[in-house]
């Protein structure tokens, strides 16, 4: 089962949106998910900050800013 991670922060409108297309395709796929706050997190922080919403698959990063169902869908069942 593959895993979907949002790395975003409270108050972030377009983390709303992505969370929100996360788990409809999640719950479809039977995939899990989790959220990470990037200001709890240096690292991430560093890496994504320009970029949040960021979503990886499986720790890879898959989609910023955006999120695409059907290709968040793809990448989840293929």
């Amino acid at each position: 089962m593959k895993t979907v991670t949002l790395i975003g922060k409270p108050g972030c409108h377009l983390c709303d949106v992505a969370r929100d297309v996360i788990v409809r395709v999640c719950d479809e796929v039977g995939a899990a998910w989790e959220e990470k706050d990037i200001n709890q997190d240096q690292e991430l922080y560093r890496a994504y900050w320009e970029q949040i919403p960021v979503v990886l698959v499986d720790g890879h990063q898959h989609d910023f800013w955006r999120v695409d169902p059907e290709r968040l869908r793809r990448a989840l069942t293929e």
